[in-house]
């Protein structure tokens, strides 16, 4: 069911197109003028249908101020003159009132089919080069990110990105930033958890000359950096509980202040915040301020894993592969059908970074013209099961260990099985960092499934 928003300023006709169009099976709503819509906002609508003359501006002021929301005209004056110029301004159509009510349905529903086929393109990104790279993927998950990346960028507003590290959360920052208002402005981006905790807040919000030892000269932070703009922070999970203060206080007030400092600054940002941990549950244990989450979560884009788009990994490995091609100088590289097989059955738990990896060394180590399974290097997963777990553990599994299989499959074990075999196998060669660069997750990730799994920590782990 489509939205439409309808600016006339006689009652007459509004109310008149309002019942033809909810007839029809559309949600309508109503404005009287272009200043009274523009208050109201336009991220939720599909169409807006507005006449030419209306008290105060015209009704084609709406074309830029509604974009990317297509806006019909309508008019009295049904001279080719005004509606050449209304086509000119950027109107999809027109229609001359007084309306035939078949021709204006028949409009309506072409508009909306035109924009519900552009909806199904996935958004381009450019690069700093200036290229324009196209999101991949299409399955029903990702049309759904699509939509909501077209209708929420122009909006404005606060957006929370969630899922699962590596699946592309900056991709769709940059995505919502290159098609909102703020697109010539600069995009800022944070991750929260690559600065030392003792840093978090100098970084974000700036410090003045002396504030604290070794701040020898003034310094402007990156939320000041991106004034106008936008301000992307990655990881947002990570952020200290005294950053998380002052960042609500930039949410609610458009004010900073540099540590150091009792001036106060107005910035005008728009916040832009990815994680991969339940900011809800956070908040439950005290390590997440619950008004900041609210403040963060206007509107939500989840971005689903890459084992749950199995239409998309081998499209998305396709691509990857001809870029690690050209970096290697590799052309003329191609996956055998056992490792397109083996990608297509690997549950990926570092999603689309793991599948990048894979394929580099696969690029790498491949000596003819076809990369196969062993030269991917995926973990493989023996018949035999993985020592258990302590007892105290068990809970935290979704069945006790006694009561699974002994021949489990790769194709039959969970994720939670897959992390466990993974680290119980390799911990004595790796350090916790290489751990957690494998499987695509923090050291603080890493640590947290340890203590939820029951997996020990082994001294032998770590290199001195």
């Amino acid at each position: 069911m489509s939205r439409i928003l309808i600016v006339e300023d006689e009652a007459i006709i509004r109310s008149a197109l309002r019942r033809l169009l909810e007839r029809h099976d559309h949600r309508v709503c109503e404005c009287e003028s272009v200043e009274q819509a523009c208050g109201q906002g336009f991220g939720e609508y599909d169409l807006i249908i507005s006449d030419l003359r209306l008290p105060g501006a015209p009704g084609t002021d709406l074309i830029k101020a509604a974009a990317p929301c297509p806006v019909l005209i309508m008019t009295s004056y049904a001279s080719m003159r005004s509606a050449v110029d209304a086509l000119k301004l950027g109107a999809v159509d027109y229609v001359a009132k007084p309306f035939d009510h078949d021709e204006l349905l028949e409009t309506v529903a072409r508009v909306l089919h035109r924009q519900a086929s552009q909806r199904s393109t996935p958004p381009a990104i450019a690069d700093e080069g200036g290229r324009r790279h196209t999101m991949i993927g299409n399955c029903p998950a990702m049309q759904a990110v699509y939509t909501r990346i077209r209708k929420t960028a122009p909006a404005d507003v606060t957006v929370l990105i969630q899922g699962e590290s590596g699946t592309g959360k900056e991709l769709v920052a940059k995505a919502l930033h290159q098609q909102s208002r703020r697109a010539e402005a600069p995009l800022v981006c944070v991750n929260c958890a690559a600065i030392p905790e003792t840093l978090i807040e100098s970084e974000l919000f700036g410090h003045e000359k002396g504030a604290f030892t070794g701040a020898s000269a003034m310094r402007t932070g990156l939320v000041e950096a991106a004034d106008g703009g936008t301000l992307f922070l990655d990881e947002i999970g990570e952020l200290p509980l005294d950053a998380q203060a002052r960042l609500l206080r930039v949410l609610q007030e458009g004010e900073i202040r540099r540590i150091g400092s009792v001036e106060t600054r107005h910035v005008d940002v728009r916040l832009i915040a990815a994680t991969h941990r339940d900011l809800r549950a956070l908040s439950r244990s005290g390590d997440f301020r619950l008004d900041l989450y609210y403040r963060l979560n206007v509107m939500q884009i989840d971005l689903p894993p890459l084992r749950e788009r199995e239409d998309d990994i081998l499209e998305i490995a396709d691509v990857l592969l001809a870029k690690a091609c050209k970096r290697h100088a590799r052309d003329g590289l191609h996956l055998s059908r056992a490792a397109r097989r083996n990608i297509a059955d690997y549950p990926w738990p570092g999603n689309v970074r793991e599948l990048e990896n894979a394929l580099e060394r696969g690029v790498i180590l491949a000596e003819g013209q076809l990369i196969h399974p062993d030269d991917l290097g995926l973990a493989t997963v023996p018949v035999t099961r993985p020592p258990s777990p302590p007892k105290e553990a068990s809970t935290s599994l979704e069945a006790p260990a006694s009561e699974r299989s002994d021949t489990a499959t790769e194709d039959d074990l969970s994720l939670e099985d897959y992390f466990q075999h993974f680290v119980l196998e390799h911990q004595d060669q790796m350090s916790e960092t290489e751990l957690a660069n494998k499987l695509g997750i923090s050291r603080k990730c890493l640590w947290e499934r340890r203590q939820r799994l029951g997996i020990p920590r082994k001294k032998a782990a770590r290199r001195h």
